[in-house]
């Protein structure tokens, strides 16, 4: 058989015109991610990544000296000037969370303060005009004006549109239809548990009315979800009231919803702050508690509260693996400033960062004792927020 000799020249011109068409075809397949062979279609993953900022304050605990203030003579109640510096930051988040401490039940049912409280439905309002976009309901003071103040909080809530909320219902059937939120590409679940009561249980049978935590409810929300979403995020009422110290059963319970598959646990209770860390290699973030957001209690430690901010990051891969993590949590405190000797107490929160010595003196003194407090299980955590 004779061989065929090409040149290299030819060879040199063959060679150049299939680097062209590779380089055709490379450069269509960056383009469009995919590509016919044989009329079938195949796509090209390319590794994707999206996030969702959360930021998180604590308890909106709404004694009568703060209603009271809220008062318009007669014409309802008007809380959004106390949280005012609060709003440019909270508003700028794709999720913002807080823990309406007091049931929202209207003046209708009769206002009321410590120790059953009732509260005006305008603090509903006025969070919400802040950005506040997921709300814990169940806490110790959920039945405080009994079955017919959680039914009227759980129709204000219901009335608000993007407004997340868990741990009030009106029926069993409510409490428990599977709920998966999305934000940026990001599907989550939010449930809300309180361990305490202060002994003011449900009517028998209609357990729906306040979210009262255990460890085999827990395991059966979580596990109708795990597999629907990509993030489990749990509010917890628990803990000692006024202890900035963190209780074993906290620990408990944050290590048990950590195997479970939750991401963030949001704590609540103490109304003082507490430390943060992540547990279970990473795996999970924990707020033990983010103290008061606003209030009428007395002392620094009780007017003084935690913000958070975090990013929950979704990494998809070429193959569409998918990892989620909760990134980058940033810290810094807020003080709730009242005139007690005044006629209209005049409340107002402010980030520490807008404090000076004329409205909380040695407020620099009292910065570090509550940062060194938050930070002493996860000295890496940063402090200064902004806004998103």
């Amino acid at each position: 058989m004779k061989k065929i000799r090409i040149s290299k020249k030819v060879f040199s011109v063959i060679f150049t015109g299939v680097l062209v068409v590779l380089s055709v075809i490379s450069g269509y397949l960056l383009f469009t991610n995919s590509f016919y062979f044989d009329g079938i279609n195949f796509t090209i993953r390319k590794p994707k990544v999206y996030e969702a900022k959360m930021f998180m304050v604590g308890d909106a605990l709404i004694h009568q000296s703060v209603y009271y203030n809220a008062g318009q003579n007669g014409n309802g109640y008007d809380f959004k000037p106390m949280i005012e510096l609060i709003k440019p930051i909270s508003s700028s988040y794709d999720l913002a969370y807080y823990n309406q401490e007091t049931i929202l039940g209207g003046t209708s049912l009769g206002l009321s303060h410590y120790p059953r409280f009732n509260s005006p439905q305008e603090v509903g309002d006025a969070m919400i005009d802040a950005g506040f976009n997921v709300v814990s309901l169940a806490t110790n003071h959920t039945m405080d004006k009994g079955e017919a103040g959680v039914l009227a909080s759980v129709n204000y809530w219901n009335s608000k549109k993007d407004v997340v909320t868990s741990g009030q219902w009106s029926s069993y059937e409510e409490r428990d239809k599977v709920r998966v939120y999305e934000k940026n590409n990001i599907k989550y679940a939010f449930f809300s548990y309180t361990t305490l009561t202060n002994g003011l249980n449900t009517p028998y049978g209609k357990d729906y009315l306040n979210n009262v935590y255990s460890d085999s409810k827990a395991k059966n929300d979580i596990e109708k979800v795990k597999d629907k979403v990509d993030v489990i995020i749990v509010a917890m009422h628990w803990g000692v009231e006024y202890s900035m110290n963190v209780s074993s059963e906290q620990e408990r319970i944050a290590n048990y919803l950590s195997n479970l598959g939750v991401d963030l646990i949001i704590g609540a209770h103490p109304h003082v702050v507490e430390a943060v860390e992540y547990i279970n290699n990473g795996q999970t973030f924990v707020i033990y508690s983010l103290g008061n957001f606003i209030s009428g209690q007395i002392g620094v430690d009780k007017l003084t509260g935690l913000m958070m901010e975090v990013t929950i990051r979704k990494e998809v891969d070429t193959r569409g693996n998918t990892k989620v993590s909760i990134v980058n949590p940033k810290a810094d405190l807020i003080y709730t400033r009242y005139n007690m000797n005044s006629n209209n107490w005049n409340f107002k929160v402010f980030p520490y960062s807008q404090l000076n010595d004329n409205i909380l003196p040695s407020y620099k003194s009292y910065y570090e004792k509550y940062k060194a407090v938050v930070s002493s299980r996860y000295p890496e955590l940063q402090w200064g927020i902004t806004g998103a």
